[in-house]
């Protein structure tokens, strides 16, 4: 744990030498939705493979990249890829960038994702305000023995997203004209689309909607006491009785046709102090 406490403060101090006037705010830009990073100005950038101890994202449509800049008038730091368990990673790895992120003083985090629906009310297209979620990752993230310098041993998650933050995206939501759907989002650990018994399954247990990130990097920000709104495109659907074939390009041009609208609620939801 030492060596990995270590390798989290060297990564920080590299990044806070090679940016200056590190934020408040993180943003994660999950697939198809790293256009996001369009529209922040006045860029500084690190490329994740110059980050010391810092993982490499292997996933097309994730870019891997640091980014110190603005959405609208309010500095952030933006993920342009993230790390998932399927590709191989432990999940001390996997949240390893929240750890840092910890380190550097972040004190709240967005995070954004591409999604299956199990809702029938939802479409392809539709944006999901995650309002609680479900962990069915085969490890989890907290395993092993706690940094007792970002958090407790039992950290409680009945708050792990702020109902105020909800509020607010709505609320911007309907100012903009945008449709938006709120729900439970299961976390799992891929590669693999669903089956269709396992969207009835994830449905039964209480999900509107599945991925394969997230979960995670929000358990190690709550642990760290970092504030989390979290979001999904629903890029493809499992509702019963109309399962369709899915692929991973198919998610991409979902995730980027919704972009504008998820870009829009960002950007405004960050200013918020």
């Amino acid at each position: 744990m030492d060596a990995y406490l270590n390798n989290i403060k060297e990564c920080a101090e590299f990044i806070r030498k090679s940016f200056v006037n590190i934020p408040k705010t993180a943003v994660i830009l999950g697939t198809g939705l790293g256009k996001l990073a369009d529209d922040i100005k006045e860029q500084n950038i690190i490329n994740y493979s110059d980050i010391p101890n810092f993982p490499v994202s292997t996933v097309e449509g994730h870019s891997g990249r640091l980014i110190l800049g603005k959405l609208g008038e309010h500095p952030i730091l933006a993920m342009q890829g993230r790390f998932h368990f399927y590709e191989g990673y432990d999940m001390k790895m996997v949240t390893f960038p929240i750890r840092v992120m910890h380190e550097l003083g972040i004190k709240r985090l967005f995070v954004s994702n591409a999604a299956g629906g199990m809702n029938p009310n939802f479409a392809i297209g539709d944006l999901m305000v995650i309002k609680d979620h479900i962990n069915l990752f085969p490890e989890h993230p907290l395993r092993g023995r706690n940094i007792e310098e970002h958090g407790v041993r039992f950290p409680d998650m009945s708050d792990a997203y702020p109902p105020y933050l909800i509020e607010k995206a709505f609320s911007i939501a309907e100012k903009e004209g945008i449709k938006l759907q709120c729900g439970v989002y299961v976390g799992t650990q891929g590669p693999t689309f669903e089956t269709p018994a396992e969207y009835k399954y994830f449905r039964i247990i209480g999900g509107d909607a599945v991925g394969m990130s997230t979960v995670p990097e929000v358990i190690v920000a709550r642990h760290c006491g970092i504030e989390i709104f979290a979001m999904s495109v629903i890029t493809d659907l499992g509702v019963e009785g109309i399962v369709e074939k899915c692929s991973h390009e198919d998610v991409q041009r979902a995730a980027e046709k919704a972009q504008p609208k998820m870009t829009q609620i960002m950007k405004q939801l960050i200013t918020i102090d």
